[in-house]
């Protein structure tokens, strides 16, 4: 019995049931479509490190005698053509679960057999619930239900040896691509810097993990965006740096990058039972903040050049590279809509525009806590001083040497607040956009107004 099998966020062969699956019916046909529904939302960075993750997904299948066949165009109207051309009697894909993914999958599965298996997440999003059966919207108990219901270890799928001969259709060219040199695409890369991570730096995460100037963190996120790594793949290999550990010490800090991966199912969750969240804010009564349409200082925190050297630094980091700290992210965001009091939605698509790692759920869900419109969100009246956040994840000032070269000359003590020295540096602001002690009391009284205005009373 001959199947199609439609890759879409797994690009991977091993850990993947749905593929896995597929095969024990038969002999399977591989598909990647490029839909225009998802690639005119997509930017060229992330499109560059999709063609070439695809390239060496092609490359795995031709060692184990099949190819990827690609194909441009709506998936109901390719699925339905390649179906009814390879004499298929049944298509398999993974499980998504992004609103766009579910409602495009649930009107393929009216006219054709489509046959969804879960594998993107350790736990399906409708399995964690509260005693209630409503899901959590709170994170510490999500991720201890999450916890107890961990198989230990997670059972790990190896990849096919070889794929059964099947007469393959024709294939479209991948278009051409830019190999990103920061981060090399595909599953194979994945693997070794997910067991580079594992063996060393899991054991110091804790403590640098908030340290922009050292490489302190996993750096997975593009990789787990794409499923090139499965997060059952990632969790085994959290449990098994927690038991493998030294001490009580190097085990927590294992459990603190568990924690974080916990997170990432988290918004996951809350973007499948709570689909209004990509639209709007998760608290109703932070829905009506009055914003400042401020587009300049939009663009000069897009450009970086606020005049803030930590805020500057991490996002031309982002412009440079497409990816950023996640502390970075936080301090961005902050700035953006704490300080400067504009919409946090502004944000949260400039960063969908150019992370590599750019993922519906975790985007939202990040810019949502910080701004404190959120689910389980930071309280809206936390406010990150960007100085003090500056000064204590990157002490000596490195971080933003690197990335705000114009500033590198300057002594540690001036670096986070050039201003206060007097400084001036040609083509870099003499001062901040706003004085943060200032606009502070500006945004409490924006949420606060917000919290109890005629909607909320």
């Amino acid at each position: 019995m001959t199947s199609l099998y439609w890759f879409r966020r797994d690009i991977r062969l091993t850990d993947n049931p749905a593929l896995l699956a597929a095969l024990e019916q038969g002999p399977v046909i591989p598909v990647f479509i490029l839909d225009p529904d998802l690639l005119h939302k997509t930017p060229r960075r992330r499109q560059d490190f999709l063609w070439s993750g695809l390239n060496e997904l092609d490359a795995q299948l031709r060692q184990r005698g099949s190819k990827l066949i690609i194909r441009h165009g709506s998936p109901e109207i390719v699925l339905l053509n390649l179906f009814i051309q390879s004499g298929a009697s049944m298509i398999y894909a993974e499980e998504d679960y992004t609103p766009y993914a579910r409602a495009r999958d649930a009107k393929i599965s009216i006219a054709l057999p489509l046959q969804l298996i879960e594998g993107q997440l350790v736990h399906h999003p409708a399995s964690l619930l509260k005693p209630n059966d409503q899901p959590y919207t709170v994170y510490t108990p999500f991720s201890k239900t999450w916890k107890a219901r961990l198989p230990s270890p997670p059972g790990l799928l190896p990849a096919p040896e070889f794929f059964p001969e099947v007469m393959l259709p024709e294939s479209d060219e991948l278009p051409a691509y830019f190999s990103e040199s920061l981060f090399p695409a595909g599953e194979l890369e994945a693997q070794r810097r997910l067991e580079r991570f594992a063996q060393a730096r899991i054991y110091q995460y804790a403590d640098a993990r908030n340290r922009m100037d050292l490489d302190g963190t996993s750096a997975l996120s593009p990789y787990l965006r794409f499923g090139m790594l499965s997060m059952r793949q990632v969790v085994s290999a959290a449990m098994l740096a927690i038991h493998s550990a030294p001490d009580v010490l190097t085990a927590r800090s294992a459990e603190t990058w568990l924690n974080e991966l916990i997170w990432r199912e988290f918004y996951i969750s809350i973007l499948y039972h709570f689909p209004a969240v990509s639209k709007k804010a998760f608290n109703p009564a932070l829905q009506n903040i009055r914003w400042r349409a401020a587009e300049e200082d939009f663009n000069a925190w897009k450009a970086g050049l606020t005049g803030v050297p930590i805020v500057d630094a991490a996002m031309r980091q982002l412009a440079a590279s497409g990816w950023m700290h996640n502390r970075a992210r936080m301090i961005c965001a902050s700035y953006l809509v704490k300080d400067l009091l504009i919409n946090w939605q502004w944000g949260e698509r400039w960063f969908m525009e150019n992370l590599l790692d750019g993922d519906p759920a975790a985007n939202n869900g990040g810019w949502q806590w910080t701004a404190g419109t959120g689910t389980d969100a930071a309280p809206y009246f936390r406010i990150f001083n960007p100085v003090l956040q500056s000064q204590k994840f990157d002490p000596d000032g490195d971080y933003i040497r690197k990335w705000v070269p114009e500033l590198a000359h300057l002594p540690t003590e001036a670096i986070h607040v050039p201003w206060e020295h007097g400084v001036k540096v040609a083509g870099y602001p003499e001062r901040p956009l706003v004085e943060h002690s200032l606009v502070k009391e500006r945004t409490l009284q924006a949420y606060h107004q917000s919290k109890t205005g005629p909607a909320n009373e």
